[in-house]
């Protein structure tokens, strides 16, 4: 057999990819802003640029180069409102830029007294806006400077205490949120003359314990979710209006009873996305729904998830919907791909129809539209996310960068080889990566790597750590099993069987590659997975030791402790597990069951654990006790923690922590197998 020529992806190549994101049309549809992250390693950071798209050019081009700053809002059609945050911005504030596109630098635009996480246009002198403010402290954006300094200097007295009297009491990726709360604001222009800051009056609207998740504007109105929440997280949502006018509140539904976010409206009327969670609990499908006064009516019941759900490592996701006067365009999961689904509203405004007009392999990470044109960031097998433009006549996709081409040419990328498998009655698929040069007469080592979620899914799309262990010599499978995204909720729902179909169907999966391809060693078998992943990892060590070694990341060992001290425990951990709640033997032992350190003791595999202490999704203390109860009866185990990460470590993490987490895996695959 010939020897490729190809080169081999390599574990700094992750810190070579220039990733695109958040695209957005200009109001008159002609330009298409985005940003570009790229990583800094000698300063283990990364840096976001801004690329201007103009509809009909072949080439996009950059804009800003030192600015470090995020798209927000097209304020018209020739300026862009930028977010930038800096070592010197003043504690608690937010500075926007204002950024011309015909050339220039960004200038300073506009300081808020408060942190800002939604900004919306609702006409050329007003904005409306959610931020970040303290319950206890609900006006501290109307302090003076002398006020704010005081306020500062007594938080740096108090820094090495935390008080904390609600849940949760922190989140994943923010830190400690206790009395934290997302308001709604209106900031009003009072001044801009276009060469200093300009002044804006700003008003609170919401209650200091209202907690705001979602923003939308229409004509006169703003229109928003959220609740009342002291000393507990709410369950749900309710709709309310602002008149912008009257600067009266009205609330449009108040009865307590829905999961609410995602308004928007079609042919004048308004919809939010809704769901009861009765049927398939906390992870069951929103239904498209009508809102009237006092009534919230579903329109359209989807049978997949409206948004993306499918996995990559080197994308970045950031909405995936537009809204048109007589259409509402959504990115959706099907199967293991994404799919562009066009709504159209009948007379009565009461029945949504659905047209999928764009389906393909891959993953699209990101797109917005305009009346004549859809830009997404799209990911297929054989490269890393790009931007790409279709017109909606011929919906024919015309790729415009080539910002990872310098990295990947001439390097092998294992396509991925499709097996169909049958397991418990379902009718499953996975895939399976092939070294280059792949020799049937050849015995080599293999990697099983399972998905988050678990709602979410695997697909025909680039993944560099399954890529750089292909080029190390293993072959790579994967699959999505019961509980996976894309196939609707009854498949999705794996309440109270965590473990046992799952399980099965990896098993099954992992004889049906071993059939496929039985030159791989069947003693040299590894396995990983991150978060559910990392539960199933947990779950397989105490249940097979048909693996050599395992490596579990972000993982849950134990659902009893996971459910009070996750930020998502108190309500996820008892609804997956089939529980009413955490308390009382009969949950316990519910919750108890479905918990892989119950099987510690049956563990033989060696295994790697790798979390991050400020993991507030799946906490530290999940993986120390499973790392610790194989330790203590002789178990080979190694734990890897990173300092100052959190969730997201594979995807956002600092880059080189997510070159040592993958030296870390592969490093423990290797000693394993060699």
């Amino acid at each position: 057999m010939n020897k490729s020529k190809l080169q081999k992806i390599e574990l700094e190549d992750i810190t070579k990819y220039k990733i695109p994101s958040h695209p957005l049309f200009s109001p008159d549809g002609k330009n298409v802003a985005f940003q570009v992250t790229r990583s800094d390693v000698d300063k283990n950071e990364y840096h976001t640029d801004i690329w201007l798209y103009t509809i009909g050019d072949d080439k996009a081009r950059q804009v800003t180069w030192t600015l470090d700053a995020g798209i927000v809002i097209w304020a018209d059609n020739e300026n862009i409102i930028l977010s930038r945050h800096t070592k010197d911005d003043k504690a608690g504030t937010t500075k926007l830029y204002k950024l011309n596109i015909s050339g220039g630098e960004a200038r300073p635009w506009l300081t808020l007294p408060f942190p800002v996480n939604t900004f919306k246009k609702v006409n050329d002198k007003l904005f409306a806006a959610l931020g970040n403010i303290k319950a206890s402290d609900p006006d501290a954006y109307k302090d003076s400077e002398e006020t704010r300094k005081k306020k500062e200097e007594q938080e740096k007295e108090d820094k090495d205490y935390q008080i904390v009297d609600e849940i949760p009491y922190w989140f994943n990726g923010a830190g400690f949120t206790n009395g934290s709360r997302t308001a709604l604001f209106t900031v009003e222009i009072i001044e801009d003359d276009g060469a200093s800051e300009a002044k804006a009056a700003c008003k609170r609207v919401t209650q200091p314990y209202f907690n705001a998740n979602d923003l939308y504007v229409k004509d006169e109105k703003i229109y928003y979710c959220g609740n009342i929440e002291k000393s507990k997280q709410s369950k749900y949502q309710n709709v309310y209006a602002y008149d912008i006018k009257t600067k009266k509140t009205e609330g449009i539904y108040k009865k307590n009873d829905l999961s609410l976010g995602g308004l928007f409206s079609l042919d004048g009327k308004l919809y939010v996305y809704a769901s009861d969670m009765k049927k398939y609990g906390t992870n069951q499908t929103s239904d498209i729904c009508l809102v009237e006064k006092d009534k919230i009516s579903a329109a359209y019941v989807p049978e997949v998830s409206l948004y993306s759900s499918v996995l990559g490592d080197t994308a970045e996701g950031f909405g995936g919907i537009y809204e048109g006067e007589k259409e509402y365009l959504s990115v959706a999961t099907v199967r293991d791909h994404n799919a562009i689904f066009k709504f159209t509203a009948d007379k009565s405004g009461k029945k949504l129809s659905k047209k999928t007009i764009w389906e393909e392999d891959g993953l699209v990470c990101s797109m917005d539209a305009s009346k004549d044109d859809i830009a997404i960031i799209y990911q297929g097998w054989d490269h890393v996310a790009e931007f790409f433009v279709m017109d909606k006549k011929t919906m024919n996709k015309k790729r415009v960068t080539f910002l990872n081409d310098e990295v990947t040419e001439g390097r092998y990328i294992a396509k991925p080889n499709r097996i169909d498998y049958t397991s418990e009655g379902l009718d499953l698929r996975g895939w399976v990566l092939l070294p280059d040069g792949f020799d049937p007469k050849k015995k080599y080592p293999a990697v099983l790597d399972v998905h988050g979620g678990p709602r979410c899914v695997y697909g025909e799309t680039f993944f560099h750590e399954m890529q750089l262990w292909v080029a190390k010599g293993y072959v790579v499978f994967f699959t999505n099993i019961k509980g996976s995204d894309g196939r609707g909720d009854e498949f999705a729902d794996i309440r109270n069987d965590y473990g046992k179909t799952d399980f099965k169907n990896l098993m099954d999966f992992t004889d049906a590659v071993l059939e496929a391809y039985p030159n791989i060693d069947k003693t040299k078998l590894c396995e990983t997975g991150g978060s559910y992943g990392g539960f199933m990892t947990n779950w397989i060590i105490g249940h097979t030791d048909r693996f050599c070694c395992a490596a579990s990341q972000r993982s849950i060992s134990n659902w009893i402790s996971f459910s009070f001290i996750s930020d998502i425990g108190e309500i996820f951990g008892p609804d997956q597990c089939g529980a009413a709640n955490a308390f009382g033997d009969d949950n316990t032992r519910i919750l108890w069951d479905q918990s892989p350190l119950k099987y510690a003791d049956k563990v033989k595999t060696p295994t790697l654990f790798l979390h991050s202490d400020e993991d507030y999704r799946c906490p530290l203390p999940e993986g120390m006790q499973m790392m610790q109860a194989i330790a203590a009866r002789g178990v080979e185990t190694r734990m890897c923690i990173f300092r100052g990460e959190n969730h997201e470590l594979s995807r956002a993490g600092k880059p080189k922590h997510r070159m040592k987490r993958l030296t870390e895996i592969t490093n423990w695959f290797d000693k394993h197998t060699k």
